[in-house]
């Protein structure tokens, strides 16, 4: 590749708006934790494996300019090419729109992993609680069946859960764990009310718009 711009420069520029829009998000938003918690929530989506599988999410790879060697050594599905990639890109917008654009772009695609990962163990992971429930009550683990539609730069995915084969959720997603999540979700809040738990609220916030469009396609399924 030649006569192109690296992208160094925005990376480093896009890493250190991440990193203060999330800071900010956190510290404004969860005013009850302490500094190690937020720390810790900070980190779970200020990494570069969490930006690798969301540039994964927005099929960015093919957009990428790559020299002929890191092309045909499969750079375009590396992780650390794919985080570096999204760094430049919320960097990009920081200079293009500021601060207001930068950060809604940033907690528009990880709005819901910081709500997650504020929730502690297993607090958003409906996947484990399902688990767990069903391990309790039915002695069995919940198999999920998935399909996905659509161009691969556009992949869209449903799921279903079963327990004891029966179907017990239904969910979508822009990715698999999305859609399983999703799914996971529906069947833990039928489920854990038939237990007489407390079934969760579907939390707006916390959801991304596939998952609030699943939300009305499945009952109580959202991301």
């Amino acid at each position: 590749m030649t006569g192109e711009e690296s992208n160094e420069r925005l990376e480093f520029l896009g890493d250190s708006v991440l990193g203060l829009v999330v800071t900010e998000h956190v510290y404004r938003g969860y005013p009850a934790l302490p500094e190690g918690e937020l720390a810790k929530v900070r980190a779970s989506v200020v990494n570069s494996e969490a930006l690798a599988e969301l540039a994964t999410e927005l099929d960015i790879g093919p957009s990428l300019l790559l020299g002929k060697g890191e092309d045909a050594s499969g750079g375009r599905e590396k992780p650390s090419i794919l985080a570096d990639a999204m760094e430049a890109i919320i960097g990009a917008v920081y200079l293009d729109g500021g601060w207001e654009a930068a950060s809604q772009l940033v907690l528009g695609l990880l709005g819901a992993r910081i709500t997650e990962a504020a929730a502690g163990p297993g607090g958003q992971d409906y996947k484990t609680r399902l688990q767990e429930l069903t391990a309790r009550t039915f002695d069995q683990l919940p198999r999920y069946q998935v399909q996905d539609d659509g161009p691969d730069h556009a992949k869209h995915f449903s799921a279903t859960v079963f327990v004891g084969g029966v179907a017990r959720g239904r969910g979508e997603g822009r990715s698999k764990k999305q859609a399983e999540q999703a799914a996971a979700r529906a069947a833990w809040s039928e489920l854990a009310l038939a237990a007489g738990a407390d079934a969760p609220e579907p939390d707006p916030a916390a959801q991304s718009p596939d998952s609030r469009q699943s939300s009305q396609r499945s009952e109580n399924a959202d991301a």
